[in-house]
């Protein structure tokens, strides 16, 4: 009896990786073996940078809080303390937000816990 194999599988299998790593550069577009190399290599990154975006997002955000609050005559972490202790609960992206694009908004919630 006859070796059986699954090509279409196989085939459906090759055409996703492919259809992945359209938009590659040389053979990476193109070549079975160079691509799926390529594709995980890509995955592996994307994986790794979702959970790295919140720690950069994070550090921009206490930038601009603490740029916002020496404006004003506040360290950050004097600033963050004594939002804490005024029951103020916002976080650090809404702060961020009204410390650049508000800040008259963000002067009164200094003004406040001061």
């Amino acid at each position: 009896m006859p070796r059986s194999v699954n090509s279409v599988a196989k085939r459906a299998r090759r055409k996703k990786v492919l259809k992945q790593a359209k938009g590659y550069f040389g053979r990476r577009k193109n070549v079975w073996t160079v691509a799926k190399n390529a594709v995980d290599k890509a995955m592996q990154y994307s994986y790794r940078d979702r959970r790295n975006k919140k720690r950069t997002f994070r550090a921009l955000w206490i930038q601009r809080i603490n740029a916002g609050a020496r404006q004003h005559g506040m360290s950050y972490s004097k600033f963050m303390g004594a939002l804490k202790a005024n029951n103020i609960e916002l976080n650090r992206k809404v702060l961020a937000d009204l410390a650049m694009n508000n800040p008259e908004a963000f002067e009164a919630i200094v003004n406040k816990v001061k």
